[in-house]
């Protein structure tokens, strides 16, 4: 059971790895990220507390994605529950089961792998089977989640999932044989076989931001074109096809290039980037950087160079927050290196304008810039 476990633990690793690495920002690619390195801790030491992080992790995943209002009130509970399986292992499936029924109506598929989830895992808390058949079948179980999570984050980001995940999975097992073979052939103990695998994953896998990390350091004066170059290529397997006979999806789309205005790596994968001339993926993405300025341009009122009436909603929302990098509601903002209009700006957003408020517009904005690019498309 050696050879399967080895396997189970080194995709959850890698999936785990994966999900972290596609966006370090997003909570929801956290609680999945931790659960799927928890469940492949757990395969190499069986012991109940570990198994109790994929729960309580998922369960913070489920919410997330069913009922995000409630995820505040799990992040008091996570810790009660956690030191709670120490004594009471099979304690921590309670939470689980109730985010899995919180689900079913708006999330059926997780619903149904979190049922899946907690009988393999309840037969391993339990004792009814041998360890070495319960937590490997907990593997397809794992799997199945993962990729879920992977597939609802790309759908959102309009990215495609299958070319980039292929890729990372191949390169992966590539090299987690390469180096685990030499330590399986030399006759090395069975946990440096498991640390072998997981370090030449995590190389792989995390490649991208080890370099950055490096380069930071060693040269810092090219740092960001080279950060720059290697988000654009690895954009460039998630990029679909437009679909521009749907309306509202190509809103949807030209809401989230928005957000990756100032981030040309991400616009390389955005799929409005074939509304651009060929070119070079940068070259490109450069344009279609021009474009969304151009359309957040013509929302602008003609009085005047600022103003807070209804008729400068729209462009306020999305030319200052994307534009200019404006974040009224965030502690981050450097509010010394604001000129006198960016600071009339941001005065207004923090006193009159709730986040909200700013949320829906900006969703408003979306619309008006997506028909004035798709008006573009059709007099072309």
């Amino acid at each position: 059971m050696f050879g399967l476990s080895l396997l189970v633990s080194g995709l959850a690793w890698w999936l785990g790895l994966y999900l972290l690495a596609r966006d370090p920002r997003k909570p929801l690619l956290w609680w999945a990220g931790a659960g799927m390195i928890g469940y492949s801790a757990a395969v190499v030491a069986p012991n109940p507390v570990l198994l109790a992080v994929p729960a309580l992790a998922w369960t913070g995943a489920v919410l997330l994605l069913a009922r995000p209002e409630l995820i505040r009130w799990w992040l008091f509970a996570l810790l009660p529950f956690f030191a709670a399986s120490f004594f009471v292992p099979w304690v921590v499936l309670l939470p689980l089961a109730a985010a899995t029924v919180l689900a079913i109506r708006k999330r059926a598929y997780f619903s149904l792998v979190g049922v899946m989830f907690g009988l393999s895992a309840g037969a391993f808390l339990l004792g009814l089977l041998p360890d070495a058949i319960t937590l490997p079948s907990l593997g397809i179980d794992v799997v199945v989640f993962g990729v879920l999570v992977a597939v609802t984050d790309a759908v959102e980001e309009g990215e495609a999932i299958r070319a980039d995940m292929l890729r990372s999975l191949v390169i992966s097992a590539f090299t987690a044989v390469l180096f685990g073979s030499q330590v399986i052939f030399f006759g090395g103990p069975d946990l440096l076989v498991f640390t072998t695998v997981a370090a030449a994953i995590a190389v792989q896998v995390l490649a991208n931001p080890l370099a950055s990390v490096v380069d930071r350091l060693a040269v810092p004066s090219v740092a960001a074109e080279r950060a720059e170059l290697r988000d654009a290529a690895e954009a460039l397997p998630k990029r679909r096809p437009l679909v521009t006979e749907d309306a509202a999806e190509f809103a949807r789309l030209t809401r989230k290039a928005l957000s990756h205005y100032g981030d040309l790596g991400k616009l390389v994968a955005s799929p409005l980037i074939a509304l651009t001339d060929d070119g070079p993926p940068l070259d490109r993405a450069a344009q279609l950087k021009s474009m969304l300025l151009a359309s957040i341009q013509r929302l602008k009122p003609v009085d005047g160079d600022f103003g807070t009436s209804d008729e400068w909603r729209y462009y306020n929302a999305v030319y200052f927050y994307y534009v200019k990098g404006i974040r009224p509601y965030s502690v981050r903002t450097k509010r010394e290196d604001l000129d006198a209009e960016d600071r009339r700006a941001l005065q207004w957003f923090v006193t009159q304008v709730p986040e909200r408020t700013l949320h829906n517009w900006q969703n408003a904005a979306a619309r008006l810039v997506a028909a004035d690019l798709m008006a573009g498309v059709g007099s072309t």
